[in-house]
């Protein structure tokens, strides 16, 4: 399946230079560069990969999701801009619902609205609720569609800066312990600043911080994994690994490497 994924979006001219699955999440995350006109069909060639192999029914995970193609972000990189960015996700948008039938919603710096930037705001109520919200909230009638693709849902599109998608994983089962650090965590309930944070469980006996840093200078890697650490060690719980999904800025590592190196008394 991911390998139909990434061979339609090269087939548009795009490169994927990342792939990662995680079988508990039940979700896959494939990142592409390209030029403008090359992502931008990419998605598209994505969408209808995806639309033709998964029902979202069907699927059952710990992470929030409201379609089967779940989230398509924009990143600007090198010379291109946020606006740009902003322009894509419009251009996608408009195909993926004229070719495929497949509505969206617009989030980030995309959005139409500011109840539709944070992604979680987007997200909640996941696929089952899609319908009940369209009938029940005129302001959340998607911005290209308008209803529900019956097995591929919604998807999320938006454009945003490069953030780092980070997870911290406890050697605990408490799963009210995982979302309780989340809750500290998150810029939305007070705190580290464009942090975005959820508990999730992976197992019986292991739950998941899982994070968003969506402002890579503010909030290094290493701030995020002593804090939880922290937060754990005060309930007795160890923290068993960290993961990164996706990629990240160079200095992001190259500080964090630095932190942990002082730390230990090496220069």
């Amino acid at each position: 399946m991911i390998d139909a994924c990434a061979a339609a979006m090269e087939a548009e001219g795009a490169r994927v230079v990342h792939r990662t699955s995680d079988p508990v999440h039940h979700r896959s995350v494939v990142t592409a560069i390209g030029s403008a006109s090359q992502v931008v069909a990419a998605s598209v060639a994505l969408a209808r990969t995806v639309h033709e192999r998964i029902d979202v029914r069907a699927h059952r995970g710990a992470h929030p999701r409201i379609g089967a193609l779940d989230v398509l972000p924009f990143v600007p990189l090198g010379d291109a801009t946020l606006d740009d960015a902003v322009t894509l996700a419009h251009r996608a948008a408009a195909r993926i619902w004229r070719e495929l039938g497949i509505p969206s919603y617009l989030y980030g710096a995309a959005a139409s609205a500011p109840h539709r930037e944070h992604l979680a705001d987007v997200r909640r109520g996941e696929f089952e609720g899609l319908a009940e919200r369209l009938a029940g909230d005129a302001r959340w009638r998607f911005d290209y569609g308008d209803a529900a693709h019956a097995s591929a849902g919604a998807i999320a599109i938006g454009a945003r800066p490069f953030l780092i998608a980070y997870n911290v994983e406890l050697a605990s089962g408490d799963l009210a312990l995982a979302k309780r650090i989340a809750r500290s965590l998150r810029a939305s309930s007070g705190g580290l600043r464009t942090l975005k944070c959820l508990g999730l469980r992976l197992a019986a006996d292991r739950v998941q911080v899982s994070c968003n840093i969506t402002d890579t200078g503010a909030v290094p890697l290493y701030r995020v994994t002593e804090l939880v650490r922290r937060a754990a060690a005060r309930a007795g719980v160890r923290v068993l690994r960290s993961e990164l999904i996706g990629l990240s800025p160079y200095n992001a590592i190259l500080r964090t490497a630095r932190a942990y190196s002082a730390a230990e008394g090496h220069t």
